[in-house]
């Protein structure tokens, strides 16, 4: 009798319930989706069987190699194997494994623009993670059943920085209206890389595209450096100040005694990466448990150590992602329009 008890109860359980008995979750769809205590448990046995993951990043510097560390560390037996570029290089190597049928990649951690890309072409798994409650939801992408496409790990913000020997307190801008100010003229250096269009971006949207363009007045020089190199020029003096420049970047160059300060303006253009799996991870378990790992709070003390901001944390500005609400065409044309203000408003610095 009570064997048939056991086995009506297995019969008239519920369907969850049954399934959850008679076995674990398995294929990526279904590891990416499993929220059962046991998760971690059960990640890192498939994990270590399998023996590594494949990490796709464009973190730069230091960052993604005490990740690896931190994650090998963590999980004894899961070697990282990584691929390390920027999102066009990232996009041109899945682009021709995909052409090839050659799957490789267990874990990507990119820029919007990229991650919008595999989403519109259907090469994401969708997943739920432990760590996602404590995001915002700017700060996950959502999809069906409770889902998510990516979470966002990292960020770095463009604001005002200047030389405090270059601009005088009661002239330094508390708004972008203020970049208009008299004693800002001649002073101001702009980067062409990236961020200069997506500090052009956030100005539009909050001052529309006739103040852009009178800030030709002021006669700013551009530069062709990145946002790194342009804190170096407002650092030694060559340049009084630059709204194209990273809060991490400046925070940097003025912990080593630099006379550099950066402020935010009423919006905050944010340089967002995020974390996703891949639609063919060819090492599931290890795949998630790294994604995981990605978005959790020892990956982002680590992030954060190296001056990346976080998505679940307040810092006092409205930020502001220059993607947001767009496919991959709309923003396209959307920086190829801020890169040609940005030229019409500036002159080549000689």
């Amino acid at each position: 009798m009570k064997i048939i008890g056991v086995i009506l109860a297995v019969l008239l359980a519920p369907l969850p319930q049954v399934w959850a008995q008679a076995r674990k979750p398995a294929s990526l769809p279904e590891l990416a989706s499993y929220t059962g205590a046991d998760r971690e448990k059960i990640l890192l046995s498939g994990a270590q069987a399998e023996g590594k993951v494949v990490w796709y990043t464009s973190l730069a510097g230091s960052s993604y190699k005490e990740i690896l560390k931190a994650f090998e560390a963590r999980y004894p037996g899961v070697r990282v194997e990584v691929y390390r570029g920027t999102s066009k290089d990232l996009t041109a190597r899945i682009l021709a494994e995909v052409q090839a049928k050659r799957f490789l990649m267990d874990a990507l951690e990119t820029t919007l623009p990229l991650l919008k890309l595999m989403r519109e072409n259907n090469m994401m798994t969708p997943f739920n993670s432990p760590h996602l409650s404590a995001y915002p939801e700017e700060g996950k992408q959502k999809t069906d059943k409770g889902r998510f496409l990516w979470g966002i790990d990292r960020e770095s913000y463009i604001g005002f920085a200047f030389n405090k020997n270059s601009v005088p307190a009661g002239a330094v801008p508390k708004s972008y209206g203020d970049l208009l100010r008299p004693e800002l003229k001649g002073k101001m250096g702009l980067a062409t890389s990236d961020t200069g269009p997506r500090a052009i971006g956030g100005m539009i949207a909050v001052k529309g595209e006739e103040f852009v363009k009178k800030l030709k007045s002021q006669e700013i020089t551009l530069h062709t450096v990145s946002g790194r190199a342009m804190v170096d020029l407002v650092a030694s003096g060559e340049v009084g100040a630059s709204p194209t420049v990273f809060r991490s970047h400046a925070g940097e160059v003025s912990g080593a005694g630099a006379p550099v300060t950066w402020v935010p303006m009423e919006i905050v253009p944010t340089n967002a990466g995020g974390v996703a799996l891949p639609a063919r991870a060819p090492h599931p378990h290890a795949a998630v448990l790294f994604v995981d790992f990605l978005l959790g709070p020892e990956a982002q003390k680590i992030l954060e150590r190296l001056q990346y901001g976080s998505a679940t944390k307040d810092y006092g500005f409205k930020r502001w992602y220059p993607e947001q609400g767009m496919d991959s065409e709309q923003y396209e044309k959307a920086n190829d329009k801020w890169e040609r203000l940005l030229r019409e408003i500036g002159r080549k610095a000689s």
